[in-house]
Formats: C-alpha cells, sequence, structure tokens
C-alpha cells in the first residue's frame, strides 16, 4: 500500500514533492522509497501521483494495472501548487516509446500558468523511470523529462556516478527499472539507487534553499 507522505515538519527543513505516473506499480514502490528516504533525510514530503487517462477497461484487463489502481486509490492526485510549494521535485514516469507517459505529460501541459509566473524555476529537479525492456529507453525517457526542467528553469540534480551503488544500478540520469515484461520486481539495487537518488536531491535542495 502506497501511503500518502506529508512528511515532519522540522524547522529549517527542506520541502520535496515527488509526483510520479505508475500503471502496474514499479514508479510507485520506487516513489515510495525516495518519500522514505527523503523524510528520513530531514525533508518534508509530499508524495503525488497524477490522474490517469487510460480507461476503465484498460486497467481492469490488467491485473497488476488494476492492482496499483487499487492501492494508491487514497493518494492526492498532484496539482500545480505542489510544485509551487516544494523546494525540490522529484518526477517519475514508465517509458512510453522512449519517452515520458502521457499521463505525467499532460500534467505538465496544466503547469504554463505557474511557469509563467516564474514559480517553477530555482528549484531542484530530478527524475526516474521504469522500462519493460532493457534497452527500452532508460536514459532517453529521462533526457525528455529534463528538457521540462530546462525550461522551467530548475537546477537538474542527476544522481551520476558518485555512489557505489550508482555503479550497480548503471543509469547516471537517474533511477531506472527493468521489469522484463511484467516479471521483475523492484529490487534491492533499484531501491538503493533510489536511496542515493533522493539523499542527494534533499541535499543539493537544502543547499540552494541556504544560498
Amino acid at each position: 500500500m502506497i501511503k500518502q507522505q506529508e512528511g515532519t515538519v522540522v524547522d529549517g527543513s527542506v520541502k520535496v514533492a515527488i509526483v510520479y505516473y505508475s500503471a502496474t506499480g514499479n514508479i510507485a514502490r520506487i516513489a515510495q522509497e525516495m518519500a522514505e528516504t527523503a523524510e528520513k533525510a530531514g525533508a518534508e514530503v509530499r508524495l503525488r501521483k497524477v490522474a490517469e487517462l487510460a480507461p476503465r477497461s484498460a486497467i481492469d484487463a490488467n491485473p497488476a494495472w488494476a492492482a496499483n489502481d487499487a492501492a494508491t486509490a487514497d493518494l492526492p492526485v498532484a496539482v500545480a501548487d505542489d510544485l509551487v510549494w516544494a523546494d525540490a521535485v522529484i518526477m517519475g514516469t514508465p517509458t512510453r516509446f522512449g519517452n515520458v507517459a502521457s499521463q505525467l505529460k499532460q500534467f505538465l501541459d496544466t503547469l504554463g500558468g505557474v511557469w509563467q509566473r516564474g514559480l517553477l524555476a530555482d528549484k531542484v529537479y530530478s527524475g526516474f523511470t521504469s522500462t519493460g525492456t532493457l534497452h527500452g529507453g532508460h536514459e532517453s525517457t529521462l533526457l525528455a523529462l529534463a528538457n521540462t526542467f530546462h525550461h522551467f528553469g530548475g537546477i537538474v540534480v542527476a544522481p551520476g556516478y558518485t555512489h557505489p551503488d550508482k555503479f550497480a544500478d548503471g543509469n547516471p540520469y537517474g533511477t531506472s527499472h527493468h521489469d522484463a515484461g511484467g516479471t521483475a520486481a523492484v529490487d534491492d539495487t533499484v531501491r538503493a539507487a533510489a536511496r542515493v537518488q533522493a539523499e542527494r536531491v534533499v541535499r543539493f535542495a537544502r543547499a540552494v534553499a541556504a544560498a
């Protein structure tokens, strides 16, 4: 069960919004790991999913999709104010033909108003993804997502190869998971990479907020 993450408010803490789309649950599990890690690092966290666009019939036809939909039913849906509130934003999306899923893209396309007012600039941004095939867009999806962060005037913080767990994960652009067509669950390697990324985002967000 993915629970809402509001975090413990700490004086001087940074605020982290984790906004994601997940169909069958892989991205949701990585998001939960990042939320818990960010809270342990002293951040106040909002964990949010974006609105589902797929028809009910498509969701119900896939048991894993239906199960994840039910498990996250009580999780708040992301709104623009979640990004305005945050000092750092971590976004997650499965890859769709090497690009961002339409559900997350639709949310991004609603942000024009706050973007025009400069309310998305000067924040830390980072991303994570999951693919069904080994070379199915791990890097290209995260690079595509970073294009949006650049347009926001954001400070893109990638995990890079800054920790042994990132060499094991193998993706310097962000945490990524290969689910082998739905047969491989999020494992300890992915969870460790997610923790490295979340801790790094909190650390940089704290430095930016103090500058």
